[in-house]
């Protein structure tokens, strides 16, 4: 068994877990602490630390995957999303490995999420332009052409329909807060869908997010030349993912 190790760093919460990478799956329960309040780099990374030696197997894992709610480019956090400001322009590769003490890649979240639900998800029969969309307090993205990631596509900042930050208009969040139906959800969906549709001719689209165990309440009520389905991992995708892509370097 090749054993991984991913941490999954979100607003509210910071989770990790050993990874079998060969079945992509947990291999312990995760183990979750509260994300720290300011969430800042040197803090988020002590919180990282204490989940890696909640777990003795951790030990032996040379290299550990971390995704982060931020556009990453060559270990550099670029955008800061629900955690403090501070994030941006630095090194959290450099950051995470001298605090953890081995090497340490890390990604966006919603990359990580794409990756887990095309190796070992609900994209793994599929070998073409897969699309991951996550619904959750915002619209993460992930894009994976024949096995390979396109890194931070940020999908949920187009401008559709005349929103500038399409995000606000059609995330989970914007569903819970406006209190809407699901089949008024579902009509900004179709939208936002039918948009990157048009844009990618990707083939096939697949939903995660909280809000994907509800799939059956929205999905039927899309109409779309490409197939779009919930994902598989839901919340164990960014700690699979990133396991994975941090195995890989």
């Amino acid at each position: 068994m090749v054993m991984g190790f991913g941490i999954d760093i979100g607003g509210t919460g910071t989770k990790g877990a050993p990874v079998n990478l060969e079945k992509g799956k947990l291999e312990a329960d995760r183990f979750r602490i509260p994300t720290p309040k300011p969430a800042t780099p040197e803090a988020v990374a002590e919180v990282a630390r204490q989940i890696v030696e909640h777990f003795p197997e951790a030990a032996d894992v040379p290299q550990i995957g971390v995704a982060i709610p931020a556009v990453v480019q060559h270990g550099v956090a670029r955008s800061a999303a629900n955690i403090d400001p501070t994030w941006i322009d630095t090194d959290v590769d450099a950051l995470f490995t001298e605090v953890l003490g081995r090497q340490v890649h890390v990604v966006n979240d919603a990359d990580a999420a794409g990756v887990a639900e095309n190796d070992h998800g609900a994209a793994r029969e599929e070998h073409g332009l897969v699309c991951v969309i996550t619904l959750g307090t915002g619209i993460g993205s992930a894009l994976i052409n024949a096995g390979t990631l396109v890194p931070n596509t940020e999908f949920g900042h187009l401008e559709v329909d005349g929103h500038a930050n399409v995000e606000t208009w059609c995330a989970a969040s914007a569903y819970e807060r406006e209190e809407l139906s699901w089949a008024q959800w579902a009509e900004r969906l179709q939208i936002y869908f039918s948009h990157l549709e048009r844009i990618l001719s990707p083939d096939l689209f697949v939903v995660g997010g909280g809000v994907s165990k509800n799939s059956d309440e929205f999905l039927p009520l899309l109409d779309l030349r490409t197939p779009i389905v919930p994902a598989k991992h839901r919340n164990n995708a960014g700690i699979i993912g990133a396991a994975a892509l941090g195995e890989r370097g």
